[in-house]
């Protein structure tokens, strides 16, 4: 099984920025579209964005220009790089395969994020 590793995360004010990263060790990663969510307490996981095998993005509307997601598959790692941080950004961030795959794999722990005003 592949084990999604998720860190990165941390208390930051409105307006600074963190980087993310999603380590998935022996796994087939780098042929496959990823992607990061994210949940808020009492909300549903929602999807933040994605990045094809060969880099190509989309990203939710509420992330766009503020957050850059970006893969190395030589490390099977992604990362997401997120600037101007509001406090409607606060959840828990998940890295996993796209949501059109076939299947997801294991789900990590997360990583916490918290934006204070």
């Amino acid at each position: 099984q592949v084990q999604l590793v998720e860190s990165g995360g941390g208390l930051v004010q409105a307006g600074g920025s963190l980087r993310l990263s999603c380590a998935a060790p022996g796994s087939t990663f780098s042929i496959n579209t990823m992607a990061w969510y994210r949940q808020a307490p009492g909300k549903q996981r929602e999807l933040v964005a994605e990045i094809s095998s060969r880099g190509r993005t989309t990203y939710a509307d509420f992330v766009k220009g503020r957050f850059t997601i970006s893969r190395d598959n030589a490390k099977n790692t992604m990362y997401l790089q997120m600037n101007s941080l509001e406090p409607g950004d606060t959840a828990v961030y998940y890295c996993n395969r796209d949501p059109t795959s076939y299947y997801y794999y294991d789900w990590g722990q997360g990583t916490q994020v918290t934006v204070s005003p």
